[in-house]
């Protein structure tokens, strides 16, 4: 029997900001379903267990971003066969986030292929914010590094959510990108929380790093002066043409594990099942569901990549009993009509029109 001192759920969900690796390496160490077990004590001290965030992404801008990241289509730096895209215009984001609420999506999230935003693009940035905000949807944007005024306006527009990740270790990081630094992101961050933001803020396992970078990555993510509002756990999606195409898989185990441990030292963070789910099966999936993931991406597209279709989430979430999580609306829609509507309706045209 399991004792109470060891897993006890008086001492699960204390929020923490001083972890160290020792500790982070003792978790990842912990047998397979000693480790489940604690992380879904803490899921559901903090969380309803059966509820899913949903969010949908779309690709506002592509390619022709001047970084040199290692595992991304869109750098100019590397020959993939993403097709370069002026910013859209902010009628088209606004008619696909209004698909994007029809088909369950409580949150919008808009990503630019930018090392960071120019003056000219910001007026119809904030336009896209505030036509999203007025629908009812939460926002969240991921532009790159902004300064702090660029912070402020991005909140005044009503932006709830900025997305700036990690990506992995300090120690592993210049092996992946050397066009900006990692003090470069923390300080992004700290512009984000400073303006009065939610944090997004996660990174991407399978990127060559060693099973220490992982335990220093979320030892990172953790020891933040706040942590992130939603952590988004990325597996490597392998994208021929850039450094990493060939780069050996993640195994499964050691992926659901980063989302358990995610879950144990961020207790009060959505931990967000993201890119990569494309080449899960729904045991995988369902088994991070269980390590504690409770929001997801869905949709045909993330940015640039493959994510499996709505429906297929909805089919899945309907095996598990899994609701999605709603929104203090005044037009909230009731639950069983989005899943079914969400089923039942083709995924728009519009969404891969952006995203190609």
């Amino acid at each position: 029997m399991v004792q109470d001192n060891q897993f006890g759920s008086n001492q699960q969900s204390q929020i923490r900001h001083d972890w160290k690796h020792a500790e982070v390496k003792a978790l990842f160490d912990l047998p397979f379903n000693d480790l489940m077990f604690k992380a879904q004590t803490v899921h559901r001290e903090n969380f309803n267990p059966n509820e899913v965030q949903v969010s949908t992404l779309l690709s506002i801008k592509t390619g022709a971003c001047p970084e040199d990241c290692k595992y991304c289509s869109q750098s100019a730096r590397y020959n993939t066969d993403i097709e370069k895209e002026r910013l859209m215009e902010v009628e088209k984001v606004l008619e696909a986030a209004k698909i994007a609420k029809e088909q369950g999506s409580t949150r919008f999230c808009m990503g630019a292929g930018w090392r960071n935003p120019k003056a000219r693009d910001m007026p119809f940035v904030l336009e896209m914010v505030k036509g999203v905000k007025a629908m009812g949807l939460e926002t969240c944007m991921t532009l790159g590094m902004i300064d702090g005024e660029q912070a402020d306006e991005l909140q005044e527009a009503g932006l709830d959510y900025y997305n700036h990740n990690l990506d992995t270790s300090p120690e592993h990081y210049n092996s992946i990108i050397t066009t900006r630094s990692y003090q470069d992101r923390l300080d992004t961050l700290q512009n984000v929380r400073d303006a009065g933001m939610k944090v997004c803020s996660g990174g991407i396992m399978g990127l060559g790093e060693k099973a220490q970078d992982r335990v220093s990555f979320l030892a990172q993510l953790a020891n933040l002066p706040k942590h992130p509002d939603s952590v988004p756990i990325n597996m490597l999606v392998k994208i021929e043409g850039t450094p990493l195409a060939d780069v050996d898989d993640l195994d499964p185990f050691d992926f659901i594990r980063c989302i358990a441990v995610a879950r144990i030292m961020m207790p009060k963070s959505h931990v967000r099942l993201s890119a990569g789910r494309d080449a899960m099966n729904e045991q995988m999936q369902s088994m991070c569901f269980l390590a504690g993931a409770n929001s997801i991406f869905y949709g045909c597209k993330l940015l640039t990549t493959g994510n499996p279709e709505a429906n297929k989430d909805m089919q899945l979430f309907a095996k598990l009993g899994i609701n999605t999580e709603t929104v203090d609306s005044a037009d909230q829609t009731d639950e069983k009509a989005i899943q079914t509507a969400v089923i039942n309706q083709q995924n728009s045209d519009l969404f891969y029109d952006a995203t190609t």
